[in-house]
């Protein structure tokens, strides 16, 4: 335990504490009800503090930071519009349950409840969206607190902790205590999984004619990357990726058929409507993922494995449920494997494979390579080869963040950084904010789309006073794309409000922030720009690739549709 014999302020225990969780980086925007803490913060030099332009850039930074980390991404931020302003991204890193302690200031104690000036209720707002919130009113208990939100978001299933602290709290003084672990009767999450379930899971899969191995972003919260590949390659089996859990098994890896879900590949997702057996390993059932339910895997015997038993069971039911950390589940049940004397039937295996094989021949990503008109399909396969795939990818939502899934081949967990569960435009400056500072010898690409990056758009400001170079492509089609996407399906082309009228000149603006923007019109000079982006290290750079208005995301599973009744593209629609 840490300790000082001294009484000290509220305001230098909080950063006490962050000092002795190992925190490097706090991301915050100061105000009246945190002042005591920034002044502590600006006595000190082992605790980082990156100033933002807005309360939503704070949580998005910290989130790049975590994801691509796996450490927790700490946020400071003041009462009243500061922590109103944080929700946004709070709700983000909610749904795709990534680990945030967020510290919201809060008038002083005496006030609280009399509407005080900038007064919000943080614990009653963020209850919502959180894992779980504190409110500290005696200083006394404020080191044990901060111990607790951080064991509680990076455990179990992570998710984000808000601890409301009011000014009074840290202007007092207590003697500084900091326990090296904490210990939560009414929290306890499992590791182990039943050695029983897990066995009779084993037994199933190895009898599988037609399995399909289904993997998650819980894979990539679980650090167990390296369990699922042993698992893959043992069996042979093929494997899809959600959204969330792209990277997790190679993308270049023969058996990975591809992204699965309303914007999937044909193929992961026809495999997924006929496989006998699924094998769901940190994965949720989100709805862009299952389509129609009552059309999802109709044949499929359904084993789940995830370290949260709330999803077990919730959107889809299965038949063999495994709860416990999933980096441990998968030893115990690649153990058992090597032990077992059934091995997968080959034959049945070798006719899935060559269905399989069948499908990927529709080619359903392909698009016009020869289009003098900038394909965003193309900016995307010439970042990918041009950063030979090693790159660190934050995004934007909507048609490019689809593209960058669908093009871009992650090899590798926690380099796809993007707002899944939440879907938040805005996300992916910030985002890659947080993981330039996490990664400074990497190469960071923000993928976004004109609509989206001017949500955060300020936050070239943070980029130029802390000297981040990251680098920004913009997928330009002068339109809200997804919305306009759905407007053309579904609404019979009526484009309401999806124009983007007065959109700025974003060469101009990134030079007014202090950047280089660089505006690219002609397919030809796509691969010289990023080439001359990526020359420019110790820069950030914005380009401005003017793609084709028209292009459109397939394959595409409409809304109450199955896995199995995708839209293609045009040219590749099955009669």
């Amino acid at each position: 335990m840490s300790k000082t014999k001294e009484k000290i302020r509220g305001a230098e225990i909080f950063v006490r504490a962050l000092k002795d969780e190992g925190v490097e980086y706090v991301f915050g925007y100061p105000g009246g009800a945190v002042l005591h803490i920034y002044d502590a913060l600006f006595k000190q030099d082992d605790v980082t503090h990156i100033l933002v332009r807005h309360e939503q850039g704070a949580t998005h930074a910290a989130d790049g930071y975590a994801r691509s980390t796996g450490k927790p991404g700490v946020v400071l931020v003041t009462s009243g519009p500061g922590a109103t302003n944080a929700v946004t991204g709070i709700a983000t890193a909610h749904l795709d349950s990534i680990p945030l302690v967020v510290f919201t200031g809060q008038v002083a104690t005496a006030l609280i409840g009399n509407d005080a000036f900038q007064e919000v209720d943080a614990i009653g707002i963020t209850r919502p969206c959180v894992k779980h919130n504190f409110l500290v009113k005696d200083v006394r208990d404020l080191a044990i607190t901060i111990k607790k939100a951080f064991y509680i978001a990076t455990t179990g299933r992570p998710g984000p902790v808000v601890v409301d602290i009011p000014k009074d709290v840290t202007a007092d003084s207590c003697i500084y205590e900091y326990p090296k672990t904490v210990e939560m009767r009414s929290y306890r999450p499992v590791v182990k999984g039943h050695s029983g379930q897990i066995k009779k899971a084993v037994n199933v899969i190895l009898g599988a004619k037609r399995p399909m191995l289904y993997t998650g972003g819980g894979v990539i919260l679980g650090e167990a990357s390296e369990e699922l590949i042993e698992l893959t390659r043992m069996l042979g089996y093929p494997i899809t990726n959600t959204l969330m859990g792209l990277g997790a098994y190679p993308g270049t890896d023969r058996q990975f058929i591809g992204m699965l879900g309303m914007h999937g590949t044909y193929e992961a997702n026809m495999a997924m409507h006929q496989c006998d057996v699924l094998v769901a390993i940190g994965a949720r059932f989100d709805d862009r993922v299952t389509g129609d339910l009552e059309k999802f895997c109709p044949y499929a015997t359904i084993i789940h494995i995830d370290v949260d038993p709330s999803s077990i069971s919730k959107n889809v039911p299965v038949d063999i449920p495994i709860v416990g950390d999933v980096k441990h589940v998968l030893k115990d049940m690649n153990r058992y494997i090597k032990e077992s004397d059934e091995k997968p039937d080959a034959g049945a295996l070798a006719d899935w494979w060559r269905q399989i094989q069948e499908w990927q021949g529709i080619n359903c990503l392909r698009y016009d390579r020869k289009s003098t008109i900038i394909k965003p399909q193309y900016v995307i396969e010439k970042i990918y080869e041009l950063t030979k795939g090693k790159a660190y990818i934050t995004s934007d939502v909507g048609q490019h963040q689809m593209w960058a899934a669908q093009f871009y081949k992650f090899d590798q967990p926690r380099h796809w950084i993007n707002s899944g569960g939440l879907g938040t435009m805005g996300f992916g400056l910030p985002a890659a904010m947080g993981v330039k500072l996490a990664h400074p010898d990497e190469t960071v690409f923000c993928v976004s789309g004109e609509a989206s990056l001017v949500m955060c758009i300020q936050e070239l400001s943070t980029c130029k006073q802390y000297g981040l170079p990251i680098k920004i492509a913009i997928l330009n089609n002068r339109y809200m794309g997804m919305v306009r996407q759905w407007q053309e399906f579904f609404y019979d082309r009526r484009y309401s409000h999806s124009y983007m009228e007065a959109l700025p000149d974003f060469v101009k603006l990134a030079e007014s922030f202090g950047h280089t923007g660089i505006r690219v019109e002609k397919t030809a000079d796509v691969e010289g720009a990023i080439k001359q982006a990526l020359a420019m290290d110790d820069k950030l750079v914005l380009l401005d690739f003017i793609t084709d208005q028209t292009e459109n995301v397939y394959p595409m599973v409409a809304a109450g549709k199955g896995h199995h009744e995708m839209h293609l593209s045009p040219e590749r629609e099955l009669a």
